[in-house]
């Protein structure tokens, strides 16, 4: 009986191994920690590269309204459009879609529940996370996004 209890515990503890999110793929441009400090500010990497979150209300880009394209800060990639950014009232910028293919998602745990994260499908970077509670009338998902992890580029 006494082996049959320490052979449960140690399945148990086997199959909670801990990580609080699922293991990424590695992505087209990779670069070094190094690299992306040098290149990036220290609100970006902290955002982009270490998963951070930047506090409700503080990006500029909540009060764009101009169209153009929002692209990852880290790379450069095209990731959201202006057309589809809404106010969510939720002190991020807001999208109802990603541009196809520029992002993926994974699945992360940190805070004891599941969401959908974000990240740059060229470089990995964090871009935020994506939630079910969207515009009932397009997508109904609400991209929620750190202004800090994009850049915005005006149509000409």
């Amino acid at each position: 009986m006494k082996e049959l209890l320490v052979a449960f515990i140690c399945i148990t503890f086997i199959g909670c191994n801990g990580n609080a999110q699922e293991k990424k793929k590695p992505f087209p441009i990779q670069k070094t920690d190094s690299e992306w400090k040098a290149e990036l500010s220290a609100a970006e990497y902290n955002i982009l590269r270490e998963e951070g979150t930047e506090r409700a209300f503080s990006s500029d880009l909540l009060r764009i309204k101009e169209k153009g394209t929002y692209v990852c800060a880290a790379c450069g990639t095209t990731v959201f459009e202006s057309q589809y950014k809404f106010d969510s009232g939720t002190g991020w910028p807001s999208f109802d879609r990603a541009v196809d293919g520029n992002v993926e998602y994974s699945t992360d745990r940190k805070l004891g529940y599941t969401r959908t994260e974000e990240h740059c499908a060229q470089c990995g970077g964090h871009l935020g996370h994506v939630f079910n509670d969207g515009p009932r009338n397009t997508t109904g998902k609400r991209h929620c996004i750190n202004g800090t992890a994009l850049n915005f580029i005006p149509s000409k």
